[in-house]
């Protein structure tokens, strides 16, 4: 396994692109500019050493840079091939066809519901071309242009499931028995069990290669023309698109076929055979057959690499790479210096200082054939065993367990009152430990019957006591002890007092509110251990490689003596590859067409893969992600004629019941899955048995999340790989342009924010009944807030202690959630007829109205099912399998205002500044859209919902003058280049912060509101927003992690727009897949302009295109005005701040406190408190 060591470098990494200066002359009269060089192959293949024992740390080699900026105009694509060979009859006539095929299918595109079938077009082809259209030659044209062309046999069901939902929601019908059949798609087994027969296949062709942008008519005269407002509802299932995009799109695509017959002509001269003769004997694997013919048919010879079953013993990792790259769908995806290598590493041993005794050195033989412990192993124990914290930081499979093992087992045998309690975040990994710890017992004389349970909420109620009562060592998890165990402290004196080790694994996990929760509940636990006498415990723990491991500790546990870091890894590991993989564009010669499929790719890459008979894990980073891999890995395989695989790859996600993810743990486990694909779930370490290689699709959020997911390869020292799939977002796009931070980057700093005064209460509430409170002798676990807390929030009694308050019992640890998890679930129940009315799983209330609704598409292990009934009285879901390929996404908008100021943040060479304080969030829900695999809306569905406001934490930056001057003197909106610009700066902050999608949000701005034809009242200032989503009024404490690094986030947004090459936005600089308003308000020269202002960077003005983004954007309307100052917070100083670095963390200095200016000067003096210029002073 390797171990991905972090050096300390620089976070910032600039691309010095000058802007080319555009003539003054109206921009349509401009040439088109030569589109930059896609992206090259790696021209080498980068050898690292894994460890600090093996070479140290890999200076860091610092990225080519490109003098030439992409401008900001319109650029043609490049790459088009010329010949000097005359074109043979028959490649006239095939550009004939090509011509009549795109020019059909592109006019039937703008009926959406149209289905591309061979005889849907075949007569207006044949018209065309004045002959009659031969599958034949249709298979010449997709093999001249292979990536180009879908020309496939589908199921007809399939198509007629979208037909069939689109005529009726034409018609104004919403039943869903209307609108689709009862069990419209089976599997082929079920069918022919229910005797069936076949199903019907038909010929689809598509082009792939891009898509029409929807478009609306002009009020007046009836034109097509761009969107520039929310859709109206009958808009939005009958699109309108102009002739000149659809001829635009026509000659593009016409353009690209006589390039490649040109290369394919040249290629031919070059190799001094005829072209037409090559061409008639390649094309034949591109010949479409049903699926009943196949079987007698050759496979293609695309595929004639892959073994025809999957090998028991797979080839080494170099080869299948070798393979790979040779293979004819690869086409350069490996980034330049994406291709690490980490050599094979030695194993490094230590000592023990002290002996153990000869039956646990014969259990530890006996169980794991451990003769010798590593040097990261020893040097815990040793410190352990000197009455030291431990924290141990090293890569996964390195042996951590034994660390906390070895001393409880040692313990007991001298001291047989011992008790020890496991910590651990998922029930999973706890039940892992537990049978591991119990194959050790039973091998030591004396320790055979020492009771080590799990006590978790699965635990039967009847068990529990004897377990409290009995057992020496307890697999518990932060709920439980908050729950059951410390609330009943009366009853679990004797093992508390008997605690001689408290072990925490995967401490990383522990971050943000959640960490918040649990840290306060460690500090309750040392607090009942000190009140019944002990003071001996000790804590281990865990961790993935963070940036302050230490740090983190003592803030979790609440220690004030010296924690032992242990991060110099001693185990062995196996020769290591890492790929950095770009979803590859759409046009391999233009890079404005946009990336192509994610999930399609990875799917492509993992088949590859398992057919190879590599064992593979997918982590995917949210759930539905998850399924929509898992559909498309079974698709590939079908497509690949193995369809006898697809019952060996499972997906593995939160939602699922215990049965269905133990079952899936015991198959990887036991040889019998070849591929799984999950979500973080399994980066926790669940013991799943030996696995050759890890596909990340997209960034998982931070470096410490990626290398831990990474190391989950090569557990058993054999030869690995690790491939990170660039999605087409700008965080995923930042690292496919540098690879070298993958491995050089410095982790995320871990964040818990202990001063939240929602979170503090609760827990001192809940202390307060498990043990009366007495502040001056308390503070020492909940800080200087908790005499204020205890006056204003508890009961005193006569004897000065405080008591929890009354609006909290009888049990206050209930009133308290530490998780964002939820007690009412939907349960979703398949009645697809012979499937009987199971369980598939339970989804949370709060997911559940925009996930399961009537008429909406529920995912299961890669399968589609409609949802046919919903009971918000019984909490159930019905469901059928069908087969569609459209999904659904929420419709809201959302407003976020400052509310009160409680820091400044000076941006370093600017005079602008940056915000923390509270903000309100006004949140409104109104409905959710149907979208196809092509991101095309099928539906709108309406709902009416009241208003949601909430309170939170957040940062907030307002635009200076001088940017919404430059915005206005070339036309360009306002309201887009805010958008743009907190998109970019929030696609980027997982760099610095560890967070999940979602736990930071901005607003999203509403096209029907931004681009109103009429005055509006909703006037939104200039501002930059960003909030907490999580923790309430108090926030997460991620927001104010983020205000710390304001300026290097702004540096890398700034630098990750002007480095993009597209002209008006896009997924990899400014815009978002997470926008809820499909990002149609958005500027990406206007966030250039916000960001470069902020920073105080030279702005070129000239080079700005010309606004407005859509000429019948409504001219002279604003809905956007300068900012005003927000007024500090009441009662309490503002803090102008500092960051300072210290180590590996940051610290927050106070440097010059504003006082509330309603405590300290008259309401008019307010404006003279807190000034912000534009421009320096004379």
């Amino acid at each position: 396994m390797v171990k991905l060591q972090a050096a300390t470098v620089s976070n910032k990494v600039v691309h010095n692109r000058k802007r080319k200066r555009q003539p003054d002359a109206d921009e349509d009269s401009a040439a088109p500019e030569q589109a930059e060089p896609t992206e090259q192959a790696s021209g080498s293949t980068t050898t690292v050493p894994t460890k600090q024992h093996d070479g140290g740390k890999k200076p860091r080699r610092t990225p080519q840079k490109n003098a030439d900026r992409p401008s900001l105009q319109r650029r043609s694509s490049s790459n088009v091939v010329e010949t000097s060979i005359p074109w043979p009859d028959a490649f006239t006539k095939l550009g004939q066809l090509h011509k009549a095929l795109n020019l059909v299918y592109t006019f039937c595109c703008t009926r959406k519901h149209l289905a591309t079938t061979l005889d849907t077009i075949k007569s207006a082809v044949e018209a065309n071309i004045k002959r009659t259209l031969d599958i034949e030659d249709v298979a010449k044209v997709k093999r001249l242009v292979p990536q180009a062309i879908n020309f496939q046999y589908v199921d007809e069901e399939l198509l007629q499931v979208a037909l069939m939902g689109e005529e009726d929601l034409r018609q104004g019908k919403k039943r869903v028995d209307d609108m689709f059949p009862a069990n419209p798609m089976e599997d082929r087994n079920t069918r022919q069990a229910q005797g069936k027969g076949e199903h019907n296949e038909v010929l689809l062709f598509e082009f792939i290669d891009g898509d029409l942008k929807r478009q609306v008519q002009h009020p007046k005269t009836g034109e097509p023309m761009k969107a520039f407002r929310k859709l109206r509802e009958e808009e939005l299932k009958m699109p309108v698109y102009s002739q000149k995009q659809m001829m635009k799109l026509i000659e593009k695509r016409n353009t690209k076929f006589t390039s490649a017959v040109n290369a394919w002509l040249n290629e031919c001269a070059e190799q001094n055979c005829d072209p037409l003769a090559r061409l008639e004997e390649e094309h034949k694997s591109y010949i479409p057959l049903p699926t009943e013919s196949r079987g007698n048919t050759p496979a293609p010879e695309t595929s004639d690499s892959l073994p025809k079953v999957i090998p028991s013993e797979r080839k080494s990792i170099p080869e299948i790479i070798q393979e790979l790259k040779s293979s004819e769908w690869y086409t350069e995806q490996i980034v330049p210096d994406g291709h690490r290598v980490f050599d094979p590493q030695e194993a490094v041993y230590g000592s023990l200082s002290f002996p153990l005794s000869q039956d646990l050195v014969n259990a530890l033989y006996n169980t794991r054939n451990i003769e010798s412990l590593y040097s990261h192993q020893t040097e815990a124990i040793n410190s352990l065993h000197e009455g030291q914290n431990v924290i141990v930081s090293t890569s996964t499979s390195s042996g951590k367990s034994l660390i906390y093992q070895i001393p409880v087992l040692h313990q007991l045998e001298s001291e047989p009152q011992t008790r020890a309690m496991y910590i651990f975040p998922t029930k999973a990994l706890a039940q892992d430990q537990r049978r591991s710890l119990k194959d050790l017992l039973s091998y030591l004389p004396g320790l055979e019957q020492v009771m080590c349970e799990t006590f978790d909420g699965d635990t039967p109620m009847s068990e529990r006591n004897t377990i409290r009562d009995e057992a020496r060592i307890i697999f518990t998890n932060p709920d439980m002890l908050h729950l059951t165990i410390l609330p009943q402290e009366e009853a679990w004196r004797s093992f508390l007092h008997n605690l001689r080790y408290v072990v925490m694994d995967e401490l990383h996990v522990y971050n943000g509110l959640f960490g918040a929760h649990v840290a306060l509940i460690m500090r309750r636990l040392r607090r009942i251990c000190a009140a019944v006498g002990n003071r001996k415990v000790k804590f281990i723990s865990c961790s993935a490689t963070v940036a302050n491991p230490e740090e983190h500790m003592r803030t979790l546990f609440g220690l004030e003596e010296d924690v032992t870091l242990v991060d110099f890894d001693g185990s062995p590991s196996g020769r290591k590859e890492f790929l950095c993989w770009n979803t590859p564009f759409k046009d391999p010669g233009d890079p404005t067409s946009g990336r192509g499929d994610t999930f399609a790719e990875t799917a492509r890459l993992f088949c590859q893969l398992i057919l190879r008979g590599v064992r593979v894990i997918a982590f995917c980073r949210v759930r539905k992600q998850c399924e929509v891999l898992t559909t498309a890995v079974k698709a590939e395989l079908h497509s690949l004629e193995r369809d006898e695989v697809m019952n060996r790859v499972m997906a593995y996600r939160g939602g699922y019941t215990a049965q269905d993810r133990r079952k899936v743990e015991k198959e990887m486990f036991d040889g019998k899955l070849v591929g799984i694909i999950g979500t973080n779930a399994l980066e926790l370490g669940v013991d799943i048995g030996s696995l050759d290689a890890v596909v990340t699709v997209g960034f998982p959020y931070t470096i410490a999340n990626l290398r831990q997911q990474s190391g989950r390869a090569g557990r058993r020292n054999k030869d690995s790989l690790s491939v990170l799939i660039g999605d087409c977002f700008p965080t995923d796009q930042y690292f496919m342009q540098n690879p070298d931070e993958i491995f050089t980057k410095p982790n995320c700093e871990l964040q818990v924010d202990l001063t939240n005064m929602l979170v503090l209460e609760g827990h001192i509430q809940c202390a307060a009944h498990e043990m009366p409170i007495r502040p001056d002798e308390d503070d020492k676990y909940f800080g200087k807030q908790l005499s204020e807390i205890c006056e204003e929030r508890l009961r005193k009694d006569d004897l000065g202690f405080y008591h929890t308050d009354e609006r909290f019992l009888p049990h206050p640890s209930r009133t308290v959630a530490i998780r964002d998890t939820e007690e009412s679930h939907f349960a979703i129940i398949d009645t697809t007829p012979g499937h009987g009315n199971v369980v598939l799983e339970e989804l949370e209330a709060s997911r559940a109205f925009f996930t399961i609704y009537e008429g909406g598409i529920f995912l299961h292990q890669g399968r589609t099912y409609l949802v046919k009934e919903m009971s918000t009285d019984r909490m159930i879901a019905k469901v059928e399998y069908v087969k569609v390929d459209w999904t659904t996404q929420q419709r809201d908008f959302t407003d976020i205002d400052p509310v009160e100021t409680e820091m400044i943040r000076r941006i370093p060479g600017s005079l602008s500044r940056a915000f923390f304080g509270s903000i309100k969030v006004l949140q409104n829900v109104f409905g959710f859209f149907k979208v196809d695999k092509k991101r095309r809306i099928l539906d709108a569905v309406q709902v009416d919902n009241p208003p949601i406001i909430i309170f939170s934490k957040g940062m907030w930056l307002d635009v200076p003058k001088s940017a919404i001057q430059i915005l206005n003197s070339r036309r360009l909106n306002v309201a887009g280049a805010i958008h743009a610009a907190e998109h970019a700066i929030l696609s980027l902050m997982p760099n610095f912060v560890i967070s999940m999608p979602g736990d930071v949000k901005t607003e999203c701005k509403v096209a029907i509101k931004e681009f109103a034809k009429k005055e509006t009242s909703r006037k939104r200032p200039a501002r930059l927003t960003f909030y907490d989503a999580k923790g309430g009024q108090h926030g997460s404490g991620i927001a104010a992690k983020a205000f710390e690094f304001i300026d290097l986030l702004l540096n890398q947004a700034c630098e990750r727009v002007e480095a993009c090459h597209c002209h008006e936005g896009c997924l990899e600089c400014c815009c978002s897949e997470r926008c809820k308003e499909a990002n149609q308000v958005m500027s990406k020269a206007g966030a250039e302009v916000i960001l470069k202002s902020l920073l105080n960077r030279e702005i070129d003005v000239d080079a700005l295109p010309w606004g407005p983004e859509d000429e019948r954007v409504p001219a002279g309307i604003e809905t956007v005005v300068l900012a005003e100052e927000v007024r500090p917070a009441r009662g309490r100083a503002v803090e102008i701040v500092e960051v300072k670095k210290e180590g590996g963390g940051t610290r927050r200095v106070a440097v010059d406190p504003v006082e509330d200016p309603d405590q300290t000067h008259g309401e008019d003096e307010q404006d003279d408190v807190i000034v912000i210029k534009d421009e320096p002073e004379e």
